[in-house]
């Protein structure tokens, strides 16, 4: 017991005065920082994940698989994880010709393409890597090309065998799909979808030169 004039303090007033604090401090606490709902820690999980597998992501383009509309959802994907974003496009060499060829009309439609690609990713504040690619089969370029840059992560549009209702992915698409070993994120459009339809041009006629093998 200690007395302080008229004021008399007992030791056990004293550890009923500190545990009543701490109560209070507890409470405080609990309230400014509520428990996380299920919800929350799964969202926050996923997040944590996503930082953690997210390392090179390669958008892929061809004159089939068209990923504008993709490469802008890659262009906000790597901007907000901070990861390296590569654009490739790859043409397919006919077995007629030795595989660097060059193939001037398809240099320069994947140059514009590319071009296109690179100002998407600069107006969603991204940088991106564009590269050529030269291949007998476009499934194996671009599964050899995620090998070499160790991606995590393959994306690209789509596109279907036929023209006809209900026809199935191409074999191209589906074998990159099966063989990859990191996640792909392929843009299907949904029967009644409109974001990733792009409407039918007018067709052009054109006089276009054969060439005949010998």
């Amino acid at each position: 017991m200690i007395h302080l004039g008229t004021l008399t303090i007992t030791y056990a007033g004293i550890a009923s005065a500190i545990a009543i604090l701490t109560a209070l401090i507890g409470t405080l606490y609990w309230m400014l920082h509520p428990p996380k709902s299920k919800a929350d820690l799964v969202a926050k999980k996923a997040e944590t994940q996503l930082k953690t597998q997210l390392g090179a992501s390669i958008v892929v383009f061809s004159s089939d698989i068209r990923s504008e509309h993709m490469m802008v959802l890659a262009s906000k994907l790597a901007r907000g994880q901070r990861t390296v974003l590569l654009a490739a496009y790859v043409i397919e060499v006919p077995f007629t010709l030795p595989t660097h060829a060059p193939m001037e009309l398809e240099d320069r439609a994947a140059l514009d393409i590319l071009a296109a690609a690179e100002v998407i990713a600069k107006n969603n504040g991204c940088e991106v890597r564009t590269e050529i690619i030269h291949h007998r089969q476009t499934s194996e370029a671009v599964l050899e090309l995620a090998k070499r840059e160790k991606a995590n992560l393959i994306i690209m549009g789509s596109y279907r065998e036929g023209k006809y209702t209900g026809a199935p992915l191409s074999r191209t698409i589906e074998t990159i799909a099966a063989n990859a070993k990191c996640d792909v994120l392929i843009g299907v459009e949904g029967k009644h979808g409109t974001l990733l339809v792009e409407e039918e041009p007018e067709p052009v006629t054109a006089t276009v030169p054969v060439l005949h093998a010998e």
